[in-house]
């Protein structure tokens, strides 16, 4: 059950701890079944923000380049150095 205030729209939680975004704001915002959501917490209270999905490899000129975020303590330098490693062992037929 949704409905509007002064300041913008109360909605409920159910019994599952689930809220539904109602219609106009979906269609607002281009949300379809399945959609993914980002949860921001801040002093102020929650931010619902709709995640835009973009592909992690995009061209440049004739390379791919990674667009994504890497995972947290991902080491960028590590992992080269490993591939390095074993591109020379596999050269080496060892």
């Amino acid at each position: 059950m949704a409905y509007a205030t002064m300041n913008g729209m109360n909605i409920r939680i159910d019994r599952a701890g689930r809220i539904v975004l109602p219609k106009p704001v979906r269609d607002r915002f281009g949300l379809k079944a399945g959609a993914d959501l980002e949860l921001q917490e801040s002093a102020e209270g929650l931010l619902l923000r709709p995640v835009s999905k973009h592909p992690s490899l995009a061209r440049a000129g004739r390379f791919l380049i990674h667009t994504g975020k890497a995972p947290a303590g991902f080491d960028i330098l590590r992992a080269i150095d490993e591939d390095r490693e074993e591109r020379i062992k596999k050269l080496a037929g060892l």
